[in-house]
Formats: C-alpha cells, sequence, structure tokens
C-alpha cells in the first residue's frame, strides 16, 4: 500500500501534532504512516460534504449542470468552497500555533484548498493543485512567507 511508503520518510521527522480525519481511509493511511499512535481526529479534516453530488462523477455532474466545477460552485446540500476554506483556515490556525512539524491526513480535495489558503490564496485556487492518493506534501516558510515545499511526491 502506498501509505506503508510514507514510514520511513516520516520516521526521520518529529512531528509536535498529527491530525488526521475521523474517515477510515485518512485513519487508515496515518496508521500506515507510522504515526498512528500520536494521531488526534480532527472534523475538520473531514473530506469536503458532497451534498446531493455524492457518489456521483464529475462527469456526471457536469451533464446535469454544464460547467459546474467544485472549487467553484461546491455542492447543493453540501458545502461552499468557502466553508470547506473555513476548516482549512481552522486547520493552519492549529498547526501554525505548534512549535514544530505538524502532520496533517485527509482527503485530496481538503487538501488542495488547505494549499490554496496557506499561501493566502481563496479556497477555489485548490483546482490548480493537482494531488495523487498516498503522495508526500510539506507546507513550509520562504523568509518567514508560506510556501510549499514539495507537492505531490510519489513516494517509491
Amino acid at each position: 500500500m502506498l501509505a506503508k511508503r510514507l514510514e520511513p520518510i516520516l520516521a526521520k521527522q518529529r512531528f509536535v501534532m498529527v491530525l488526521t480525519s475521523p474517515l477510515k481511509r485518512a485513519r487508515e493511511t496515518c496508521e500506515l504512516s507510522g504515526l498512528g499512535a500520536a494521531a488526534q481526529i480532527d472534523n475538520d479534516l473531514m473530506e469536503w460534504n458532497y451534498g446531493e453530488y455524492e457518489g456521483l462523477t464529475s462527469r456526471e455532474i457536469r451533464q446535469k449542470v454544464p460547467g459546474w466545477l467544485l472549487f467553484e460552485n461546491g455542492c447543493p446540500g453540501g458545502e461552499t468552497p468557502e466553508q470547506v476554506g473555513d476548516r482549512a483556515d481552522r486547520i493552519i490556525a492549529r498547526a501554525r500555533r505548534q512549535q514544530g512539524n505538524v502532520a496533517l491526513f485527509a482527503h485530496g480535495h481538503l487538501l488542495r484548498v488547505v494549499a490554496a489558503r496557506w499561501l493566502g490564496f481563496a479556497a477555489g485556487v485548490g483546482r490548480h493543485f493537482l494531488l495523487d492518493t498516498g503522495t508526500l506534501n510539506i507546507l513550509s516558510y520562504y523568509q518567514g512567507i508560506p510556501a510549499i515545499k514539495e507537492w505531490n511526491r510519489a513516494i517509491e
């Protein structure tokens, strides 16, 4: 499993806080990466609430709603990009209060919004950060300015 490949990389780091979504996929990834014992569940790390679009593919949704884009339109009965951005802001604020490295285990669409908000952009800018499953992503600083150190790094 891809998550198991993260273990030797993460073992070289010290994390002052490990946060995971309560959803099974993220918790299992956290466990397999070797950080499960230190993990705290944070509901703000839940995947985007897709509301009426839960279980539908983007193609299926665009057949009904031409031009629909999650990061622009959100989901009826679910969350807007701004609501997901608010959750991302809370996660970021919690991480920034720590003195040291923080590990997050969550879901693709949410993590793309976290990256956008980390840099100070609107949640919808997350559409520009493609993200594969089980990749390593490092948000950091350059001379005190929020920056992305690594993004979508496949672990071999």
